[in-house]
């Protein structure tokens, strides 16, 4: 049996096969038959069709059947006739299904399996790190980035303790979503705005232009839409007052400082619970109002109420000192909030006239309108329009002058810097009254002469105003009140 090494299955020989062929079949059959669930397909040989064992030509393929008669692989390749080819060895063959394959398809079967394996491969992708994930993961993983933590540059490595950024083409190529991409478009754009020292966004609503300079500084600088606005800073030309002290006035105003300080000077606090108390009659025997409180004391003291005895409106254990610590407090917090409403009020009130008067332009328009009507050139009516212009400047002008004046301290330069500003002021308000006056064709030579007049004051009176406060800055002449 030396030709059938090879092989782990048999077929059945018929009856007519010797005595001898069948001894040595059932001694092969009890030592080598197979089991069907542990076949060692390691010991297949595949061999070329019509090939015998030995090489020789044979008629059929291992484990095929003839419908004319059965052949066995014996020694020399030959077999004898017989049956159909029915017996146990072909049902086993029936159940358990192979194939045999050429090395033509054995190659073929190979690049199918490599296409397979790298059509997976490129389903998974991963930065440099070597982390990689499916393109779903990374789209749902990048659009949350994105559209709920609004993050552009920064996003790393959806790998826990990975910090390895991903980079734009890499988002760009895993994101599907083209409302996705816009929105990492405008992030990574206003992230390179913002990092850039000589870009800044306009800060008008609705506009999208971005202004370039050549260097950084505290200058105007006009956008296409019309928004004046200082560089340094963002917001609106601030002149003659500092980047730093209007950012301060800006603070103060937004938050509650200022109710700290009415606070501060018409309330104390309950001595056991700190809470805050308002006194609202004449008694100085007070009553905590906290339900877990309920403390009782002197308004004048703070102490206890108890030992006062029955002088209930003379407060027996009064301290000089302690007295006039409490009232020295107290007047420096009502001092400084109404010099804080001195300055906010007047600052207030030029910002809502300059609201008015840039509604101004439109009722000046028309009024230049109807005067090119009545035979009058285009000339003669500019007047109108350049003292709009110079007012709305006089305006802003004095709304920042009161944010620098809240921070000045008093000295000589000081006083010289309020009386520019009353002068100013008188002037500004002098001309507002002027262009808000119903100006006819008869009165239209009187009224032009003083507007005309009164803008150009108005212009030399702030030029002066704002040389003065420069020089100041140039010599250090300002000395500031650190609030």
């Amino acid at each position: 049996m030396d030709s059938d090494e090879g092989y782990n299955y048999e077929f059945d020989e018929d009856e007519e096969c010797s005595e001898e062929d069948s001894g040595a079949e059932e001694e092969d059959e009890d030592e080598d038959e197979p089991d069907d669930d542990n076949l060692d397909l390691g010991e297949v040989e595949l061999v070329e069709p019509g090939l015998g064992v030995g090489g020789e030509r044979d008629g059929l393929l291992c484990g095929e059947t003839g419908g004319g008669g059965g052949s066995a692989l014996g020694p020399g390749g030959g077999g004898g006739g017989g049956g159909g080819g029915s017996g146990p060895g072909h049902e086993q063959e029936e159940d358990y299904r192979y194939e045999v394959l050429t090395a033509e398809q054995i190659l073929q079967h190979m690049v199918e399996c490599i296409r397979e394996v790298n059509e997976v491969i490129q389903y998974f992708t991963g930065l440099e790190c070597g982390h990689k994930f499916c393109m779903q993961c990374w789209s749902e993983y990048l659009t949350t980035k994105i559209m709920e933590e609004g993050m552009g540059q920064t996003i790393s490595c959806p790998a826990h303790g990975c910090d390895i950024l991903v980079d734009d083409n890499t988002v760009m190529r895993l994101i599907t979503d083209s409302k996705v991409k816009l929105k990492y478009q405008h992030l990574i754009t206003n992230s390179f705005v913002e990092c850039n020292r000589l870009l800044k966004w306009c800060p008008a609503p609705d506009c999208h232009h971005v202004v370039k300079v050549q260097y950084p500084d505290a200058k105007p600088v006009r956008c296409k839409c019309g928004r004046q606005f200082c560089f340094n800073c963002g917001e609106n030309w601030h002149d003659p007052v500092k980047c730093k002290w209007l950012k301060k006035w800006i603070k103060k105003c937004d938050d509650d400082s200022e109710t700290s300080n009415w606070i501060a000077a018409n309330t104390k606090e309950c001595p056991k619970c700190h809470v805050t108390i308002e006194k609202d009659g004449g008694c100085n025997h007070m009553v905590c109002r906290n339900q877990n409180c309920k403390a009782e004391f002197c308004w004048v003291c703070l102490g206890p109420w108890e030992p006062h005895g029955s002088a209930w409106y003379n407060c027996n254990r009064y301290n000089e000192d302690d007295a006039k610590a409490a009232r020295d407090a107290q007047e420096r917090s009502r001092a400084a909030l109404q010099r804080y409403l001195f300055y906010c009020n007047r600052y207030m009130n030029h910002m809502q006239s300059l609201r008015f008067e840039h509604k101004l332009y439109a009722q000046v328009k028309q009024k230049m309108e109807e005067m090119q009507q009545h035979n009058m050139s285009w000339i003669e009516v500019q007047f109108l329009k350049k003292a709009v212009d110079v007012l709305c400047q006089c305006r802003a002008t004095l709304m920042y002058t009161y944010v620098f004046a809240f921070y000045l301290k008093k000295n000589n330069q000081s006083i010289i810097f309020e009386n520019n500003q009353a002068d100013l002021e008188n002037a500004t308000e002098v001309l507002s009254g002027y262009l808000e006056r119903d100006i006819s064709q008869d009165s239209l030579q009187d009224i032009k002469q003083k507007v005309q007049d009164k803008y150009r004051y108005c212009e030399s009176r702030r030029r002066v105003l704002l040389q003065h406060v420069h020089e100041g800055y140039e010599k250090d002449l300002w000395e500031y009140i650190e609030d």
